[in-house]
């Protein structure tokens, strides 16, 4: 099969750091973590969402890597950075990772991101996310997630979950 342009890159982009995943192209789209688990059968749980945001004050790129259980407290996030965020719009998200929405990978992006991620995922053997396009998706360790974005491992969220 053919993949698109993005998958390709961010294929290239792990392989060039030692990471070869094996990258499912799914036939229905996996935009939403809901239709990822779906698609893989696997619990929404494991799906891990990478959503950007930006800081409201000089709309820096902010990269949050969550369960696709769990919901970002914006303003938890907030306090930990020193500044607040806002949800990106499409255009900023596409302009600043180079990938469209639900289809935004962890790595890969047009520009270096400050990345977070949720505490959350680290009890995982492994979890999927996007690999650039809404239909494809890879699995990864949590760790190898963590080592490939040099992200900072916090709570982003609150208590409450979509679903445990």
């Amino acid at each position: 099969m053919l993949l698109p342009p993005a998958v390709i890159v961010v294929r290239s982009w792990l392989r060039e750091r030692g990471f070869n995943p094996e990258i499912k192209f799914l036939a229905a789209s996996a935009r939403t973590a809901s239709d990822a688990a779906d698609a893989l059968n696997v619990p929404l749980s494991q799906i891990a969402k990478s959503l950007v945001f930006y800081a409201k004050s000089d709309l820096r790129p902010v990269l949050i890597i969550v369960s696709g259980a769990n919901r970002v407290d914006k303003e938890k996030v907030g306090e930990h950075l020193g500044f607040k965020i806002k949800t990106a719009g499409p255009e900023f998200v596409l302009e600043t990772t180079g990938f469209p929405p639900g289809g935004v990978p962890p790595v890969a992006h047009k520009q270096q991101i400050l990345t977070l991620i949720d505490e959350s995922i680290m009890k995982f053997d492994v979890v999927w996310v996007a690999a650039g396009h809404p239909n494809s998706l890879f699995p990864i360790s949590p760790a190898d997630l963590h080592r490939l974005t040099s992200g900072t491992i916090i709570s982003v969220t609150n208590s409450g979950t979509i679903e445990s």
